[in-house]
């Protein structure tokens, strides 16, 4: 097998740093006691061997009482670090600077009021000591799935541990977007790990098995492996040597390499070692197997020799034993006699054409089995033929294919999706194409690849749909960190930004759908083909969007499906995903607070195209123009003098509207709502009050209805009026008295009167 390493793999910066930084302290203390706070690393062979250097691990800061304790790579919270620095330890900080620089501006979006999110793990010691760093009030959140699950924020400020992925981080930024009103993200992914996962990524993609070196508490480590797996190739996670099988490898052609950030280079290579020696091992294996067979067809040649000089010897004596005795009888035969031999040689050559035929007939023989051999096919491995299957077992299916032996494919070789059961993808009786892998394996069978068969075929058309933008149809397999995986032939990966036109919260809702998509990425040689969904989606919008503004005239009624509810209106479908706006004061005749107040999503509505707009890309829609108009027909229900019962809708200065029935109001003048004074409405009624009243005006031209609450109310009693005194009986005034009874407007205005 070819083995491939990864470009990037192995220790990063940050990992190299702390190593070096507690390695060092050791040194210095000379045997004096040295301790970090949890894991240095996350490598537990890393971890052992600092232990036989002196330095021991302690979990709690309670456990620490004297010397020298250093803070691991993946830091501690603040309040962490000033209990260390309380109890009088000397603390030397192996932080990964990445991890600090996360934490630094964690506090700085606290300090200006953001509320901080962090994309992350919340049990990792790295997102724990980030979230010390916001004095323990930031959101964690692991994807965009569990963001809905969030209380609401106005400003919102995101980090990310930095060994998350750049387009989980992505995601999860984009998820906010319309959701709050001020956004502010910091990419602190760390560059070693972007690098280290795009290498795995690439590598991964160009072989059959791959082998990923590191820890298992390792959260790197461990999305190199998802990474890994996304490509749909079997993946291995080891952090020894020792835990390789050779079993793994059997077929592979190219087994890839890679390792996790906190992987030493001696554990790297000691992996590297071993899968050397699988190869070397097999060669071995197989040269001792070619010299055994060429021993032996050596020892059978020189016993057929032996026996075919040995029966060509006997041959020659008896020849010379027959032609001494011709000689002898020739001698001796008289004349007459000699004339009979001569009639005896022609018999016996008769007898020795005679002789001939069953020689021939030999020839004849190993001519048919010549002819049967040539009609048995020629094998060399990457042939592609076809073949008839004719037994499928739990980890093979075994395939008749016209040779001397059948073909055997192995589960690994049948299909690029995991966990298949071949009864799933073949039966008895189905022919299949396969590629030849080798021609005789161990128990004599030729291996065969369904898998790869479909590959070749498969990347021939993709590359030809590539080119010529082709749409075509795809079932989804299963759903991966960052998307969706769909088989078409090989494995095809649909991002999660490019499964929908909208944010989908539930990918696992898609599988065994089928898809029409788009190749947004191909690359043959990295064995890397990405679709698109959503181009395929907003490309048949845009056509049916085109089809619409072509065929919609105003004035036609549609009809549609209410799609979306906001405060200014609803966005309606009117076929094809083409929405158009049906606003607030068109949904009705009469004044309503909000579209919920009449419509739902999802609800089924006939609306009258008001108008379109081809450059903006704009439909006005109308739904009260498909209704009856009440006020045609208003007289046959009300009439002056009719005692109604309302709604308020809304209070003005002068009066009060109320609402008789859909698209009808009538109005209580201010004059009108009670006997006594008013000064303001609210005294009388408020919006929302059930009210009775009587008809009191009519004009349906107008669109008017006159209604009066103190017409139904009882009128209060006048005061009685005090009767006049005769003159006699009127009290005497004194002359001041007079003046001022006597003085009236005339004589105080009188001059402007005149001047008049």
């Amino acid at each position: 097998m070819e083995i491939i390493l990864a470009d990037a793999a192995g220790m990063c910066f940050g990992v190299k740093r702390a190593l070096e930084t507690a390695l060092k302290t050791a040194d210095e203390m000379h045997g004096a006691p040295v301790t970090t706070l949890g894991p240095l690393i996350h490598n537990p062979q890393v971890v052992d061997e600092l232990k036989a250097k002196g330095i021991q691990v302690q979990e709690q800061p309670r456990d620490l009482d004297a010397g020298v304790v250093i803070v691991r790579c993946h830091g501690v919270p603040p309040k962490t670090m000033l209990e260390l620095e309380r109890r009088g330890l000397d603390v030397v900080d192996a932080t990964c600077p990445f991890v600090k620089r996360a934490m630094r501006w964690t506090k700085q979006l606290k300090d200006e009021g953001y509320q901080v999110v962090i994309v992350g793990d919340e049990s990792h010691p790295e997102v724990m000591a980030i979230f010390g760093a916001s004095d323990e009030t930031a959101w964690v959140v692991k994807s965009p799935r569990t963001i809905d699950e969030l209380p609401s924020a106005k400003r919102i400020g995101i980090i990310a541990q930095t060994t998350q992925s750049t387009a989980n981080l992505r995601e999860c930024v984009g998820a906010f977007i319309g959701r709050v009103e001020e956004l502010k993200a910091f990419d602190t992914i760390c560059t070693a790990t972007e690098q280290r996962q795009s290498s795995a990524r690439d590598t991964a993609a160009q072989v059959d098995v791959m082998v990923v070196v590191g820890g298992r508490n390792s959260a790197n480590t461990r999305r190199l492996v998802e990474v890994c797996q996304e490509q749909g190739t079997r993946t291995h996670h080891v952090e020894t040597a020792k835990e390789l099988e050779a079993s793994w490898f059997q077929d592979a052609e190219r087994v890839g390499v890679t390792a996790g950030a906190s992987t030493p280079n001696w554990l790297f290579e000691g992996v590297l070692a071993r899968m050397s020696e699988f190869n070397k091992e097999e060669k071995e294996k197989v040269t001792e197997e070619m010299e055994t067979q060429g021993q032996e067809a050596k020892e059978t040649e020189v016993e057929e020799t032996e026996v075919e000089e040995t029966e060509v010897e006997a041959t020659e004596v008896e020849a010379t034993e027959d032609a001494k005795k011709e000689v002898e009888e020739t001698e001796v035969q008289e004349p007459e006699t000699q004339v009979e031999a001569n009639e005896e040689t022609v018999q016996e050559a008769e007898v020795q054409e005679t002789e001939v035929q069953p020689e021939e007939e030999e020839l004849d023989q190993e001519n048919e089995m010549n002819q049967l051999e040539d009609m048995v096919p020629t094998l060399t491995p990457g042939d592609v033929i076809t073949g008839k299957v004719v037994q499928v077992s739990s980890d093979e299916v075994l395939v008749d294919i016209g040779y001397k032996s059948e073909g055997r494919i192995p589960l690994n070789e049948l299909s690029f999706r995991p966990n298949v059961k071949p009864e799933e993808v073949l039966a008895v009786g189905d022919e299949v194409e396969v590629k030849v892998l080798k021609i005789d394996d161990a128990e004599g069978n030729v291996v065969l690849s369904r898998r790869r068969a479909e590959a070749e075929k498969a990347w021939e058309k993709l590359e030809e749909a590539h080119e010529n933008g082709e749409i075509f149809e795809a079932t989804v397999a299963q759903t991966v960190k960052g998307g969706l995986l769909v088989d078409v032939g090989v494995r095809g990966f649909i991002p999660a930004s490019h499964v929908s036109r909208n944010f989908v919260d539930d990918l696992d809702a898609y599988i065994g759908k089928t898809l029409r998509l788009k190749i947004i990425e191909f690359d043959r040689q990295k064995n890397n083909v990405v679709f698109s969904h959503k181009e395929v989606l907003e490309e048949e919008l845009k056509q049916a969007k085109a089809d619409a503004f072509a065929k919609l005239e105003e004035g036609s009624v549609v009809p549609g499906v209410v799609r979306r509810l906001t405060d200014f209106g609803a966005f309606v479908d009117i076929g094809s995903g083409v929405e158009g706006l049906l606003h607030v004061s068109e949904i009705a005749h009469s004044r309503i607070n909000h579209p919920s107040d009449v419509l739902e999503e999802g609800q089924e509505i006939n609306v009258m195209v008001l108008g379109v707009d081809v450059e903006k890309e704009r439909i006005s829609l109308g739904l009260k123009q498909t209704l009856a108009d009440p006020w045609d027909t208003i007289e046959d229900r009300y009439a002056v003098g009719d005692q109604v019962t309302g709604t308020v809708t809304r209070t003005v200065d002068f009066g009060a509207f109320v609402k008789l029935e859909d698209g009808v109001e009538g109005l209580v003048h201010i004059s009108q709502l009670a006997h006594r004074h008013v000064a303001k409405v609210e005294e009388v009624v408020n919006p929302g009050d059930e009210v009775e009243a009587q008809v009191i005006s009519l004009d349906p031209q107008a669109r008017r209805i006159g209604l009066s609450i103190r017409e139904l109310e009882p009128k209060p009693e006048e005061a009685p009026r005090k009767e006049a005194r005769p003159q006699h009986e009127q009290p005497k005034q004194d002359d001041s008295s007079n003046e001022e009874l006597t003085t009236n407007l005339g004589d105080v205005f009188g001059d402007l009167f005149k001047r008049g």
